[in-house]
């Protein structure tokens, strides 16, 4: 059986693999050798910058199938039909480490969901937790500055973390997340995912609602303890890639069922506390879950480096009967994510296998930048509005339009009548059974002893006592054991 021709990147075919040229048998390289340039140029050039956040992933392909009605609530043509399918990839990361850093470790996780709909990809871009850290995204550089490497010291400093956490009363809900039992997932399997912000729904009559996300994973959600975790990344630092990779090629499809908490829009200013708040979740008493449809993953990439490390997720990818809130995080990660890819991956990023809608067709007028192909038809005119047959507006918007008033200017958010930082953060420690609460503070206790400053403990452990007296004073009598060993 005869063998492919290896060529260069042109197409050439390649002579000699095992010898550059040289000037006679024993004398210099020659820069005439185009093979070998390009050969060490394209190898230098084998790896992108890494994700600031997100670095760390592994992804896989599937289907998102309806199960229930819900045209009630959204015009979206994707979840139009009860049995409807559309294809799906998903990229899961852990946040803060870098691309070589481990998959078992204590971070929350990226629930990143990519659907190739007939108007179009859209992108929901979630967590494995319903809250996050902070609720205004111009603290969102600091925050992570303070969670990744010091750069004097080059590691992860407990000084910094819970320095920052100090000042960010608002954290302690999502600290309470993370240092619980559910922080570090046993696998990617056996995790819940979450939209965490706010969305906008609009229905085929206009009417406007608020939705938020939950994946319910169907295998069971199943985590690690510390000592567990330390002992599983020593073994294999890709152990989440390692579970979901084989499980697929074994035909153990992993599978999530989709609900959404529902709240028409007019209910969202009288609500008792911000419904925009990213650092607070919706009582399913006052917004029940309502079953959409079930997610599965039926096949992995072929390529890591092109369709999980390449694979771009931007919130603000929307379709028509779908769009954003005013949570404020939302609306910073509109321009931030995509504005990332661009830097990461070139302005043509949209044009990469992975990230190119599936269903539908593209047709705009951007033209050129790296990584160019023929954009639109040939001889076509590059701009809008023109008098020939290009593509044109269709007046239609993706989603309601939303009332402001007042003064620009930064502003607090208003306050609604609960919208205080620590409840919800001592309603969760509340629901927890014994076993949980000594996990929940013995993990918070081993980060915080660390510390240096005392007021910085102090101001940590004072979050603790205003979301419960209880909590409080067991993660502070922890720290101190610690302390004083």
């Amino acid at each position: 059986m005869s063998k492919r021709v290896l060529t260069t990147e042109s197409g050439a075919p390649v002579a000699d693999n095992q010898n550059s040229a040289t000037a006679g048998a024993g004398g210099p390289l020659l820069l005439q050798d185009q093979h070998l340039l390009e050969k060490l140029a394209r190898f230098n050039r084998e790896r992108i910058p890494e994700r600031v956040v997100h670095a760390r992933g592994s992804g896989a392909y599937g289907y998102f199938e309806v199960t229930d009605d819900v045209t009630g609530f959204t015009s979206a043509d994707f979840l139009s039909e009860v049995g409807r399918r559309t294809e799906t990839f998903i990229r899961f990361s852990t946040v803060a480490d870098s691309l070589g850093g481990a998959d078992a470790v204590r971070d929350p996780r990226g629930f990143a969901l990519k659907f190739y709909t007939d108007e179009g990809n859209y992108d929901l871009v979630g967590n494995n937790t319903p809250v996050f850290f902070i609720k205004d995204p111009v603290k969102f550089p600091d925050f992570i500055h303070s969670q990744k490497r010091d750069p004097f010291t080059g590691r992860q400093e407990p000084d910094n973390v819970w320095d920052f956490w100090a000042h960010s009363p608002e954290a302690t809900h999502q600290v309470t997340w993370l240092m619980g039992d559910r922080g570090i997932p046993a696998s990617y399997r056996h995790m819940d995912g979450f939209g965490s912000h706010t969305y906008q729904w609009t229905n085929a009559a206009g009417e406007a609602f608020y939705v938020k996300y939950h994946f319910k994973t169907n295998q069971g959600v199943r985590s690690l303890s510390a000592d567990q975790a330390a002992e599983l990344a020593g073994q294999d630092a890709a152990s989440h890639q390692t579970d979901l990779l084989q499980a697929i090629e074994r035909g153990v499809n992993p599978s999530w069922t989709l609900h959404v908490q529902v709240m028409p829009a007019a209910e969202a200013a009288g609500y008792r506390f911000n419904p925009f708040d990213v650092t607070k979740v919706w009582p399913h008493a006052d917004y029940p879950l309502r079953r959409v449809g079930r997610l599965v993953l039926d096949r992995n990439p072929d390529n890591v480096f092109a369709e999980v490390e390449q694979a771009a997720f931007s919130p603000n990818n929307f379709v028509p009967g779908i769009g954003p809130s005013p949570d404020r995080m939302l609306q910073g990660r509109l321009f931030a994510y995509a504005d990332a890819h661009r830097y990461r991956l070139g302005v043509n990023h949209t044009r990469l296998e992975v990230n190119a809608p599936k269903a539908a067709v593209v047709d705009n007028y951007g033209r050129d930048g790296l990584h160019a192909t023929r954009n639109g038809s040939r001889r076509d005119r590059n701009y809008e509005p023109n008098s020939y047959e290009g593509p044109a507006q269709t007046g239609r918007a993706l989603a309601a339009p939303q009332a402001v008033h007042g003064w620009t200017g930064t502003h607090e958010t208003p306050a609604h009548t609960k919208d205080d930082d620590f409840f919800q953060a001592g309603e969760l420690y509340r629901l927890m059974s014994d076993d949980e609460k000594d996990r929940l503070v013995a993990n918070i206790a081993r980060g915080l002893s660390q510390v240096t400053r005392d007021d910085v403990i102090e101001k940590n452990l004072s979050h603790f006592h205003a979301a419960d007296a209880d909590y409080g004073s067991r993660v502070e009598k922890a720290v101190r054991a610690l302390r004083e060993d």
